[in-house]
């Protein structure tokens, strides 16, 4: 009898310490944003080039545009500060030694849709010089620097 008791003991035991080892499940959540941003990867130049008097005809480069990428699903407007020249905002090139200017157009299509990095969107940006805002210029160097910014 003192083995079937003892027998009894450890099946008890045995089945107790089986209940405290009890396994138990939890979650962890796991979550992100993805935030929606907007890079410039190029700048890019203007070359009015030499502009003739003598010709005074309309001039329009080819503009060697900037290049830009935005998250995909994310929309962009672009703006700019109307160039260090401005007067209101007219984009105006300023003479390297003289106070004289010469006024251009600067246009461009200012909001979108990104794609995300790995599709490059390229600036359609336009700009042209009148003959009649440069036949009465003063000769030499013009120049004006305009700062573009995005925002997703």
């Amino acid at each position: 009898m003192k083995k079937i008791l003892m027998g009894v003991i450890a099946v008890a035991l045995v089945a107790m310490a089986g209940a405290a080892m009890a396994a138990d499940t939890t979650t962890v959540a796991v979550s992100a944003t993805v935030v929606g941003t907007c890079k410039f990867t190029a700048g890019g130049t203007i070359p009015f080039g030499n502009l003739d008097p003598s010709a005074g005809t309309d001039q329009t480069p080819a503009v060697n545009q900037p290049k830009f990428w935005c998250t995909k699903g994310t929309g962009y407007t672009i703006s700019d500060n109307d160039g260090l020249n401005k007067l209101g905002t007219t984009h105006r090139m300023v003479h390297a030694s003289l106070t004289e200017y010469i006024p251009y157009s600067f246009t461009y299509t200012a909001s979108g849709t990104g794609a995300g990095p790995a599709s490059v969107i390229t600036m359609d940006i336009a700009s042209t010089v009148l003959g009649a805002n440069y036949i009465n210029a003063s000769a030499g160097f013009y120049s004006d620097t305009v700062t573009l910014s995005i925002t997703p």
